[in-house]
């Protein structure tokens, strides 16, 4: 694998589930959603983040339609 600094740059950031839910938050109510639907799926992330991988949330999105 080549060395790509900007990925060097970004595995270097931390990472923190909370950042991922305030990402999440931010994204939604930009696009709307309602405080009852924000809620929602910030308690599935919980849920989520304890049921799957790192390696297998990038593959669900790699693979998404999203």
């Amino acid at each position: 694998m080549k060395y790509d600094p900007r990925l060097a740059a970004l595995l270097s950031e931390p990472w923190s589930n909370g950042a991922c839910r305030g990402y999440v938050i931010y994204a939604m109510e930009n696009c709307g959603f309602s405080p009852e639907d924000i809620q929602r799926v910030v308690g599935e992330l919980h849920y989520v983040f304890d049921m799957r991988g790192v390696e297998e949330a990038e593959r669900h999105y790699q693979n998404s339609p999203y």
